[in-house]
This record gives structure tokens, C-alpha cells and sequence, in this order.
């Protein structure tokens, strides 16, 4: 089928070209005009945080069930003069003005003096807004910062307290990849036009999927940072496909095939692995939408979204592209290969092979010890969210941060809010009790006085902690306060509290992932080793790859440990601040790690395959193997590598982690498993790789992803005089 495909998109190569492109155009032009919202609201349905925002907006504390921020004040001879008063009314005033709906409360409003710090230089407006789309929240942050440039009082500074978009924006990170996978794309092939096409493969791929995902948003939640990590993936895995589909086709220019035909091949051999490497992708991200998150799930549909429309461009228009320039590099080829002559290009990796199958013990151990090393970290994996307080120290957010912590403690940073409905109006004297039990907890730092509905029913308490919003002891006061402090208090009242705010949100998230982590790994790696199972007909060569995922997988989580939990390399790949690991990046990075490990794994084990049915021996078939597949496997893993390791450049800590983490499971999997570990391992299985009971080979169904070699070359048209 995909042959045909490939004849069909070589006969019409520039009308496929123009359709795509003008497809690539129009989307982005319309999802430069009609983008859909983005959201990171990570609240989850049935979740306390959220019966807490529920309970508040129902009694009418709308602002309280929405976002909060600090207007933050410094002056090094104190706060408290007629200038900065003057400066902190037209704020007050300025603020509800600019934004409907926000509530404001001064320091210097009674009731406003626990917002002045003890020395008197630093003080706050806390700001309460009714907003939760990411778009509407930053639309408030430029106003906000445009009452704040309205401030003129000298040796006055002033803040906000939350990110806005140029903070949260970075460089271009995509760019630097880009010019990285050319750079590689070049040395690979040796040929200008050759490297242009994955390039360009990847590139409108992205553009695509990227749009098709910006347009999508006003169907789905998506997060602020879903088109971004898309592009990274697309442009990464499209580059990575053609790449193969690209080699192939050379490999058969060399062997004499004429352009249609060598299209055709490269498609129905390589062009299979991508389709199916694509598909596994697809699945395996589609699958976290069944986790029930909407934040993940967002993402989750972006990102495949953005991989199908790459691996379309794979097979439909990367053909068309080498029916336009085949010719060009039919050329630059040279004359075909002597029929029965050995292609040495991959003699070093077969060489290198044959050096770990005489000593495999030797090797497995040592890859299999750097692996669990390298893992070591991810016992101490903590999931949550991070806060401004790892943002770039020159943003004023961070300032902001940085100075409330100073003033006030950093727990000021992350206050709880806290929901109490009472029957018949009773919500008070519930509250104060509440207050009291709260309060007598080492890490609450205070509790502030309970604010009533009209009708008495409901109560807002805020508890301010002792530790930082991203600390795990704020993550251990909330589970505590839930468990310990409340049953007490409301068992037997026919009251309910629900404590709620924006990081017991995120805590509430973070242990809903972690809770379902375990059966979506279990998932990914079952579907693996079927997977493999079918394809290869050998239950320990499937086995093998599933435990060897799993080891690249925990060596990836334990480099992301190691790094953005501990610190480790920080300052040298320009990281901020240190907190736990980003609750969706988990997941996600299992999804496409698992795709991009089948990708590289079928490639190799395929040619591999093909060499033990032709010669029986296992040994020379795991070397040929090697060594066929060992350039293009090290070239599209640099690649990733660059693309992936390029968001570590950019300034969103977020993008950052997750394009780390893709980073290094590459490069482990290219490296330590592809090069190290499948040749000692198979090694030493030998023939026992391809053991299947032959109850089980009659059961399961044959699937082929390389197909043969030899294809039925399209009729030649002989014109009619010749006849």
C-alpha cells in the first residue's frame, strides 16, 4: 500500500507539494487569527481544591475561588510615607477599576497591617482576582504592570507577583535544534539537498500540527506550553522519520533503482517502520486521556496530533519531495554499487559489535550497573508544580517573590484558602474553631481572621504556612491539615471544610498522577512487549527490550532528579531554581519515550531479523544488524538530542525539564542500550532470543513492519512505434 502510495505522490510530486504547503499556510494563518484559549488549570474534578473554589464561589467570594496576586512594595527608609501611601491609594483605587471584579486590600487599610513587614520596608497589596484563563490572567498582569510604571516615588520599587508573558517567554529554543539537526543532517549524508529534506519534513510538519493544535483550543483545554512542546516533538520525530525513509532511499539508488522505485522501496521498508512508529506514538499519547486529567490531556491530544500530521508528511509528501530532487541526488550518488559488493560504511559498528559479543557478560554488567545508577535518584521523585520562585532572577516576579519571602516568610508566597459550610449559619463559630486548630500546627505561620457570607453559611479562612509553595513539608501540612486537624472539628456538625488554594490544587494534582503513574507504566511496557512479541515472533528478545525500556526510562527520571529536584548542574545548563518535578512531565515523557524507544528498537531488531532467517546465525546477524542500522540510529538520536536539549537553552522551566528528560532517555537509549546492551544481551541468549512455543506462534496474529526487499517494479510504458 505504501508503495503505491510513493508511485502515486512521485507521478503528482508537484501538486502534493503545493497542497501541503498551502494547507501548512492556511492553518497557520488561521491559527494565527482565531487561536483558541489556553488554560493551565490544573484542578481536577472531585478534588477538595476544587469543592473548595466550588463552596467559595457559590457564596460569593468569586475572587477568592480565582487567582491571587501581590502588588509588591520596597523602600530601603520604609514604606510607610505620604509619597508611597499616596501611590498605594491610586493603586487600590486603579486596580478594580482596570479589572472588574478584583478585590483589593491595602496595607494601609484596617485590617491591612499584617501585610507591612516587620521592619517596615517591604509590604503588599494583595490582589484577588476572578480569573482562571491563562489568557485573561495575563491580559490583567500587563495591566497591573502598567499601574505599576504609573508609580513615580522615589526610591520606591514595585512588583507583581505574577508571571507575565514575556517573563514565562524565551528564546527561540526550536531554532538552535534546527541548526544542530542540519549541522548532523550534512556530515550524515554529505549532500546539501539531502539534508534539506527531513528538515523540511520536520519543519512543515510542525508548523502543521502546531496550528491544527492552537485551533483545537477552543474544543479542548490545552496548556500554555502545549504548542511548543508539540513543535519540539514534531520537529524532532519528523526529522528522525525522514531521515530513515531518506537513507533508504539512497541505499537503493546506490543498488541501481531508478528514482519512482527507490521511493517506492524506501516507503514499503523504512516507511513501514515510521508508520509504525508513528501509530505507537499516537496510541501511547492518546492513552493519557483515559488518566482523567484535563491538563494532561490537553497535551496529551496536542502532541499526537502534531506527531500524525508529521508522520503524514512522512509518507506522502517526503515521496514527493524525492521524486522533485532524485534525480539531483541519483547523480550525486555516482555510479550503482557492484552487485555482490559489501557496503563498508558500517564496519566500525560491526567491528565495535563484535567486541561486546566476545566479552557480553563484561559489557551487560556495566551498562546494566551504569543504568541503575544513573536511576538511583528517582527514589526520591516528588511530583507537584513549580513556583516564581524558580523563575529567572531578573523577571519581576521572581523580585517579587523574593522580597515577600524576605518580608514575610516564604509561605506568604502559596496561602491556603479554606472553605467552611455550615447549616443554618453556624459557619463562624466552626471557623474560629478551625482558626485555632490550624493555628496550633509548627508549619502553619498564620491563620487570618474568618471572612462570613451573607447568609452566615459559609466561611473563608487563609492559612499561610511556614515553608515555600514548592517545599514537600507544604505538601506534608496540607495532607496533615486534611487528616488531622479538620475530622476533629466538623465530625458529628454537619459541617464541611474543603481546603483549597492554588497549591493544594497543585498537590491535589501531582498525587492523582502519582497514584496512576504505576498502572500507565505497567500499560505502556505490557503493549511493548506484545507489540515486540508479535513482530518478532520471540518472546526474550521482547522481554529483553521492555526490561531495558524500563531501565532507560528510570535512568531519564533519576537525570531529571538529579538536576531539577537536587540542583545538580544547575548553574552550568542555566536552570533557576530547584522544586519537584512537573506533574504532568511524567506521563507524557513515558508516552513518547515508549514511541521513540519502539522506533529505534523495531529498526534495528528488524534488520537484525532479516539476517537470522537468511544465515541461522545469531551471532553474525546481531553484528550485520548493528552495523546496517548503527550510523542512522547514532545520526537521528543526534538530532533528537539537539532538538530536545535545545529547550534546556529557553527560559520556561516547564519546557526545560520535559525537552531534558526527552534529551537524555535518547541519548541513553541510542548509547548505552542500542550499542552496549542489545549486542552482549543477545549475545547471550543466542538462539533462545527467538524462542516462541509453537501453541503461542499459531495463536498470535503475523505482523510484518519492514517489508521485503524486492517489489514488483511499475510497468515500463514502451511507446507504440516500438511495439
Amino acid at each position: 500500500m505504501l508503495a503505491s502510495l510513493a508511485r502515486s505522490c512521485v507521478r503528482a510530486r508537484w501538486l502534493v507539494t503545493a497542497a501541503w504547503i498551502t494547507t501548512v499556510v492556511v492553518l497557520s494563518v488561521l491559527a494565527g487569527a482565531f487561536a483558541g484559549p489556553t488554560s493551565d488549570d490544573f484542578s481536577l474534578p472531585g478534588s477538595e481544591s476544587q469543592r473548595a473554589a466550588d463552596l467559595l464561589a457559590d457564596a460569593g467570594f468569586t475572587a477568592r475561588s480565582g487567582t491571587q496576586a501581590q502588588v509588591v512594595l520596597h523602600a530601603e527608609d520604609g514604606v510607610d510615607t505620604a509619597a508611597t501611601r499616596d501611590a498605594v491609594e491610586d493603586l487600590a483605587t486603579g486596580i478594580p477599576r482596570e479589572l472588574p471584579g478584583a478585590e483589593v486590600t491595602s496595607p494601609f487599610d484596617p485590617g491591612g497591617e499584617r501585610q507591612i513587614a516587620p521592619g517596615g520596608d517591604i509590604a503588599y497589596l494583595q490582589v484577588d482576582l476572578p480569573l482562571k484563563d491563562q489568557v485573561e490572567v495575563a491580559d490583567a498582569v500587563d495591566r497591573l504592570e502598567e499601574l505599576r510604571d504609573d508609580v513615580d516615588v522615589p526610591g520606591l520599587q514595585v512588583e507583581i507577583g505574577l508571571p507575565s508573558a514575556e517573563e514565562s517567554s524565551g528564546p527561540p529554543a526550536e531554532v538552535f535544534g534546527v541548526l544542530a539537526a542540519a549541522v548532523i543532517l550534512l556530515i550524515a549524508f554529505g549532500s546539501f539537498v539531502a539534508m534539506l529534506l527531513p528538515l523540511l519534513v520536520g519543519v512543515l510538519g510542525a508548523l502543521g500540527g502546531v496550528a491544527a493544535i492552537e485551533l483545537a483550543a477552543h474544543g479542548i483545554d490545552v496548556p500554555s506550553y502545549a504548542a511548543a512542546a508539540a513543535g519540539m516533538i514534531a520537529i524532532g520525530v519528523g526529522v528522525d522519520y525522514a531521515l530513515l525513509v531518506v537513507t533508504r532511499f539512497r541505499e537503493a539508488l546506490r543498488d541501481g533503482l531508478p528514482v519512482p522505485e527507490a521511493v517506492a522501496l524506501a516507503q514499503h521498508t523504512a516507511g513501514r517502520s515510521v508508520l509504525f512508529a508513528g501509530i505507537t506514538v499516537v496510541i501511547a499519547s492518546l492513552g493519557l486521556v483515559l488518566m482523567g486529567m484535563e491538563l494532561i490531556t490537553g497535551m496529551a491530544i496536542g502532541i499526537a496530533a502534531s506527531v500524525l500530521v508529521t508522520m503524514l508528511g512522512a509518507v506522502t509528501l517526503l515521496p514527493a519531495l524525492l521524486g522533485i530532487v532524485g534525480p539531483r541526488l541519483q547523480r550525486a550518488q555516482g555510479r550503482p554499487r557492484r552487485f555482490g559488493r559489501r557496503d563498508r560504511s558500517g564496519a566500525a559498528a560491526e567491528r565495535w559489535s563484535r567486541s561486546v559479543q566476545r566479552r557480553p557478560l563484561v559489557f551487560a554488567v556495566a551498562a546494566l550497573g551504569t543504568l541503575l545508577v544513573l536511576a538511583i535518584p528517582v527514589l526520591d521523585l516528588r511530583l507537584g508544580f513549580s513556583d516564581a520562585g524558580t523563575l529567572s532572577e531578573e523577571s519581576s516576579a521572581r523580585k517579587a517573590y523574593d522580597l515577600v519571602a524576605e518580608g514575610f516568610g516564604p509561605g506568604v508566597n502559596g496561602p491556603f484558602v479554606v472553605a467552611v459550610d455550615a447549616p443554618s449559619g453556624t459557619a463562624g463559630p466552626a471557623a474560629e474553631e478551625l482558626a485555632q486548630a490550624f493555628a496550633a500546627d509548627p508549619g502553619v505561620a498564620s491563620v487570618s481572621p474568618a471572612m462570613l457570607s451573607e447568609d452566615g453559611g459559609t466561611a473563608v479562612l487563609q492559612v499561610v504556612p511556614t515553608s515555600a509553595p514548592r517545599d514537600e513539608a507544604t505538601a506534608d501540612l496540607v495532607h496533615r491539615l486534611r487528616d488531622d486537624a479538620v475530622p476533629p472539628v466538623v465530625d458529628g456538625t454537619g459541617a464541611e471544610v474543603a481546603i483549597g488554594g492554588a497549591q493544594p490544587a497543585a498537590i491535589d494534582f501531582a498525587d492523582y498522577t502519582a497514584e496512576r503513574l504505576p498502572l500507565f507504566l505497567a500499560v505502556v511496557l505490557g503493549l511493548s512487549f506484545l507489540l515486540l512479541t508479535v513482530v518478532f515472533r520471540g518472546l526474550l528478545v521482547a522481554l529483553k527490550a521492555v526490561v531495558v525500556n524500563l531501565l532507560s526510562i528510570g535512568a531519564a527520571f533519576g537525570a531529571l532528579v538529579a538536576v531539577f529536584q537536587w540542583g545538580w548542574l544547575t548553574d552550568l545548563l542555566g536552570i533557576e531554581g530547584v522544586g519537584p518535578i512537573e506533574a504532568w512531565v511524567p506521563m507524557l515523557l513515558i508516552a513518547i519515550v515508549f514511541g521513540l524507544s519502539m522506533d529505534y528498537e523495531v529498526f534495528l531488531l528488524s534488520r537484525i531479523r532479516e539476517e537470522y532467517d537468511r544465515t541461522g546465525d545469531n551471532a553474525t546477524s546481531v553484528a550485520t544488524g548493528l552495523a546496517r542500522t548503527a550510523r542512522v540510529i547514532t545520526a537521528a538520536a543526534a538530532i533528537m538530542v539537539c532538538v530536545f536539549g535545545s529547550f534546556v537553552l529557553g527560559s520556561d522551566r516547564d519546557l526545560q525539564l520535559f525537552g531534558f528528560g526527552l534529551a537524555v532517555a535518547v541519548l541513553i537509549d541510542a548509547t548505552l542500550v542500542r550499542m552496549v546492551l542489545v549486542p552482549a544481551t543477545m549475545e547471550l541468549l543466542g538462539r533462545a532470543n527467538w524462542w516462541l512455543p509453537a501453541w503461542l506462534d499459531r495463536r498470535l496474529p503475523h505482523l510484518t513492519v519492514e517489508g521485503s526487499v524486492s517489489l514488483p517494479r511499475e510497468p515500463e510504458r514502451v511507446p507504440a512505434g516500438a511495439r
